[in-house]
């Protein structure tokens, strides 16, 4: 799991390059605040990209940043706390 140490009063980062595991095609993202991405299809290869188990998203899995509430260390949209950064 990718994660980022993001000090307390500093905004979250919200691009984050999605790693394709099939294929290894780089698609730099902007990630949601106000939401989760739990699907992704790679634009090279099609493959169709999930959390891995007990990741909240395609970000925290895949991505060189956390997503937005896991910088935050706030709870993630699937519901999960987030561990230690």
């Amino acid at each position: 799991m990718i994660r980022s140490s993001t000090a307390i009063g500093t905004p979250p980062i919200l691009e984050s390059t999605l790693t394709c595991p099939e294929c290894g095609q780089k698609a730099d993202e902007i990630m949601p605040t106000d939401a989760c991405l739990f699907f992704y299809d790679c634009t090279q290869c099609g493959a169709f990209l999930r959390p891995k188990a007990g990741d909240c998203c395609v970000f925290c899995s895949y991505g060189s940043v956390a997503c937005p509430p896991v910088q935050l260390e706030q709870r993630c949209c699937g519901g999960a706390t987030p561990t230690a950064l």
